[in-house]
């Protein structure tokens, strides 16, 4: 049975005289265990969305189950209860500035009902999980931006949910830091298998750390896949934007100044596998008799899977060139020509 379970979920936001739809009859399951992803651009309804999950934001219409409770149906009590098992971790870090670092995590302690007594060894061990037990006497001033996020995670951790939802939760770090933070949460998820929601718009996130996820665009959910699928095959408009920008394809200012001096085609290549098109471009230039030359090319690693893009420039006759076109377009995943 899946852990969090949203059905229909809209959120319409009143101001004066009109109506905002922030999220539109949104329906997902998200299994235990598993880092789920919701991406989109800025304004897509992802923040909104996420915080249906814990009644943050209560939605306007449909249901959201949580550990088997209705959190739109629930009594504050109930909300209560259900809320101490979610742990939510905040793109701008929200700690408290004049406290200690143990200070803040003991705040999340004392709110959610742990023993005062026993809250220094706890404080210890969460701040333990983040790599950070000699920290506790700082303040968050003296700490750099991923520290402070490593406080956020060992703060949502406090009261030992069984989910973390996170909200652009490495957005305001560089991506070195970023990817330390990924590595936290994935080995947390690893350890105490706790179920994570993360909301982002970076695909690098996408790349390295979902197992499954959501594009959302203008409020509303318009593909749900596995993270290797989303950059292998993505099939909505939105994700092939979000895909197409992190595989950029597109060539250098300089290098199109040099091609458009010579007349041919240039093609992006997108192929599964971390194998070589080195036979497939020999072939095709000994069958067509065009000229081939690679001149930029990835291969990005996607849940252990490899996806490669390869920029090919092909001259030649014309009618050579639509030939050796037509045979790339027939022999890889995917072919199109690029624009110089």
């Amino acid at each position: 049975m899946s852990q969090i379970e949203l059905t229909d979920v809209s959120v319409t936001f009143k101001q004066k005289n009109t109506s905002i739809e922030a999220v539109k009859n949104v329906s997902l399951k998200v299994e235990k265990g598993e880092i789920f992803g919701i991406v989109g651009l800025s304004g897509a309804g992802k923040s909104t969305l996420v915080r249906t999950i814990n009644g943050l934001q209560l939605p306007t219409s449909g249901s959201v189950v949580v550990n088997d409770v209705e959190i739109t149906k629930a009594s504050k009590s109930q909300l209560a209860q259900a809320r101490k098992k979610i742990g939510f971790i905040f793109q701008n870090f929200n700690l408290i500035n004049n406290r200690t670092i143990g200070q803040n995590i003991a705040f999340a302690l004392t709110a959610g009902g742990y023993p005062e007594k026993q809250q220094p060894e706890k404080i210890k061990q969460l701040l333990s999980l983040v790599g950070l037990q000699d920290r506790v006497n700082n303040y968050p001033s003296q700490l750099s931006g991923g520290q402070k996020q490593r406080v956020g995670i060992a703060r949502a951790l406090a009261n030992d949910p069984d989910i973390l939802l996170c909200d652009e939760a490495t957005s305001a770090l560089d991506l070195e830091t970023a990817q330390e933070i990924i590595t936290i949460l994935k080995d947390i998820n690893e350890r105490l298998h706790i179920t994570i929601v993360f909301i982002t718009h970076q695909l690098e996130v996408a790349k390295n750390l979902f197992d499954r996820v959501a594009v959302m665009e203008d409020g509303e959910l318009v593909e749900q896949t596995t993270a290797f699928d989303l950059f292998a095959n993505p099939q909505s408009n939105m994700a092939k934007r979000l895909v197409n920008r992190f595989l950029d394809d597109q060539l250098p200012d300089e290098l199109k100044f040099k091609l458009r001096k010579e007349p041919g085609t240039f093609l992006a290549l997108k192929y599964r596998g971390d194998y070589s098109l080195d036979p497939v471009i020999t072939e095709i230039a000994r069958d067509t008799g065009v000229s081939i030359s690679i001149l930029q090319g990835r291969i990005e690693f996607i849940q252990a899977n490899a996806i490669g893009t390869l920029g090919v420039f092909i001259t030649g006759p014309a009618d050579a060139i639509d030939r050796a076109v037509a045979l790339f377009k027939e022999k890889v995943g995917v072919a199109k020509e690029v624009e110089q």
